[in-house]
């Protein structure tokens, strides 16, 4: 569970808890229950922090307006608790800006607020995300659970968790049988490329694919069909020309797949191949069936999930051949077995969602114990704004294609201006660092039940919920703090602060780590990502209110000042856990 993290809300409960102690021995609640009740209620007039009183209205026998009224009346102001406001049921609390800035701005600007224990909850979790095809080329669709994956992985490290980053790539199957049929039968070897030929070689998947399709119905149809069908067999084999050159090929899968996960900084503990689970699965499913956990219909072999209305699971079909079921339960169990996990989480798109309830109920029903241990993370697809994209029939949006371009837009529109002032070094850096923050912050900031379609313009804009936005801010801030030069001294007037701006800022900082902490226990970003652009959008209002440089009051000069350093921190630290780069300037 959460601990008392938040020393704000430590506070808070600590004060609430011990009155209730010496008023209400028998009130039944814990100071982490109190911690977890409270909120910060809508009407900051009214106070920062609200405690609702109603669960102790029952133990109590007493009503939530009297109990407010009653605590509140035991609980004295001091230094960091201005005030203490019974609201009808609600119990408000006014802490001090003295109070904010020693407690947590003060841990901010040091790093230690970033450093905290959030919860002594830390099963060894398992990650899986990312599994593209290998033989197929990589296009920004990818990008959403390659984004995602990526983000929640650095989420739950920041929260102390033990987490293990995996991939999943498809490198057998029948897509591969077609690019590799399509290569021996139609290309020459002088026209193979001698460099991307990753992405050469998702070309000629798509390319063969087509062709395929246009030949059914025809004379070739057959042929084609009994061709493919001789290439799996050699694959399965693992022996012939066409299981070297799947070996061959595979290998400029695999450097596309680096090159796109260099570029976005993303690393995987292990690679488990399909390829690896193809054999030991079928004979998995072939000793589960003489056990009698299988049963066979129409010539298939699998699993009778009627009762359950998840129909019939097959595991090994009629030609004997496995299926994505097949290889996913031999996964599964190799996850537990090799790591000794306590959780397996999957991140694929919500299409698969019956496939996984399918998997994770044969497991449970074999006997599995970790089956319910095991939890599919759906989200929805990238599309483009005319539609879906498809790399059988070749419109995509090539990954690689994309990164090129958009860093030559930024180039372009952005900081060309700044050539001669700038090395060429920083200005491709920039460049680099802000089409990742685009890429990432707009694959990550809708909830993952909702579609995403992707428009590289639209991502760019610096005045709007993007990751360009948020990387401006922070360089907005940093360039500030450069240019005033003003040493922070240990001692600082925070309660010289006193527009709203300001106690708005200090409010939405402390609020940081629980945001984390929430995004790992929902397993989401969408609350980090609107917690960074709604602290952008106060940070730019307290900008334009509360002047720095100017400003004759030295005191307030030095509290503004740091409050900005400690708002460049947090969105530094906000978007690094996001797998973010913040350019120190732009």
């Amino acid at each position: 569970m959460a601990i008392l993290h938040n020393p704000l809300l430590n506070l808070v409960s600590e004060k609430i808890f011990n009155a209730l102690e010496e008023l209400y021995p028998e009130h039944g609640l814990t100071q982490q229950k109190v911690y977890d009740l409270i909120s910060i209620p809508p009407n900051l007039k009214m106070g920062q922090f609200a405690f609702p009183c109603f669960p102790l209205a029952k133990a109590l026998k007493k009503g939530p307006p009297q109990i407010s009224g009653e605590i509140a009346a035991k609980i004295e102001t001091s230094t960091f608790i201005e005030a203490v406001n019974p609201t009808g049921p609600y119990l408000n609390f006014k802490l001090s800006n003295e109070a904010f800035g020693a407690l947590v701005v003060k841990d901010i600007l040091s790093g230690e607020f970033f450093k905290k224990d959030l919860t002594d909850e830390r099963p060894k979790t398992m990650i899986e995300y990312s599994q593209p095809n290998t033989h197929k080329e990589l296009h920004v669709g990818h990008m959403r659970n390659l984004c995602l994956g990526n983000a929640l992985v650095r989420i739950k490290r920041y929260c102390n968790q033990e987490v293990i980053a995996t991939t999943y790539p498809g490198d057998s199957g029948t897509h591969v049988a077609k690019c590799l049929w399509y290569l021996k039968k139609h290309v020459k070897q002088e026209d193979i490329p001698s460099e991307n030929k990753g992405a050469w070689l998702g070309k000629i998947y798509s390319t063969a694919n087509l062709l395929l399709e246009d030949e059914k119905g025809t004379d070739k149809e057959d042929q084609n069909r009994a061709e493919l069908t001789a290439i799996l067999k050699e694959l399965e084999a693992e022996s012939g020309e066409y299981f070297d050159l799947w070996q061959e090929t595979k290998k400029w899968s695999l450097e596309l797949m680096n090159q796109a996960y260099s570029w976005a900084d993303v690393d995987f503990d292990r690679w488990f191949f399909e390829s690896e689970v193809d054999r030991p699965s079928l004979q998995t499913a072939k000793r589960l069936y003489e056990e009698g956990h299988l049963t066979k219909d129409d010539g298939a072999i699998g699993m009778d999930l009627s009762e359950e209305k998840l129909g019939f699971c097959i595991l090994i079909k009629s030609d004997g051949n496995g299926l994505y079921s097949t290889k996913d339960v031999e996964l599964a169990i190799k996850k537990f077995t090799e790591f000794g996990i306590k959780k397996n989480i999957y991140i694929v798109d919500d299409r698969q969602s019956f496939h996984f309830k399918q998997v994770f109920k044969v497991l449970e029903k074999i006997g599995f114990e970790e089956a319910k241990d095991c939890y599919h993370l759906p989200y929805d697809v990238v599309e483009l704004p005319d539609g879906a994209m498809s790399s059988r029939k070749g419109n995509i949006v090539p990954l690689m294609e994309l990164i090129s371009k958009m860093e030559s837009t930024i180039k372009e529109n952005y900081l060309e201006s700044y050539r001669g002032d700038w090395s060429d070094e920083e200005i491709e850096s920039t460049a680099k660092i802000i089409a990742n923050g685009a890429i990432k912050y707009g694959m990550i900031r809708v909830d993952n039940n909702r579609k995403i379609v992707f428009d590289m313009q639209e991502w760019l804009k610096l005045d709007g919920d993007t990751g360009p936005y948020l990387q401006y801010v922070y360089a907005r801030v940093n360039s500030l703090v450069k240019k005033i030069d003003l040493e922070i001294p240990e001692d600082i007037a925070w309660n010289k602060l006193s527009k709203d701006q300001e106690v708005a800022l200090l409010l939405k900082l402390q609020s940081f780590n629980d945001i984390a902490l929430k995004c790992h226990e929902q397993n989401k970003t969408i609350h980090l990502t609107s917690y960074l652009f709604e602290l952008g959008k106060l940070y730019n209002s307290f900008y334009a209110e509360c002047p720095i440089n100017k400003e004759e009051d030295q005191q307030i000069k030095v509290a503004r000042l740091a409050l900005s350093k400690a708002v460049a921190s947090t969105i530094e630290m906000g978007l690094s856990i996001l797998g973010i780069q913040s350019p120190s300037r732009m």
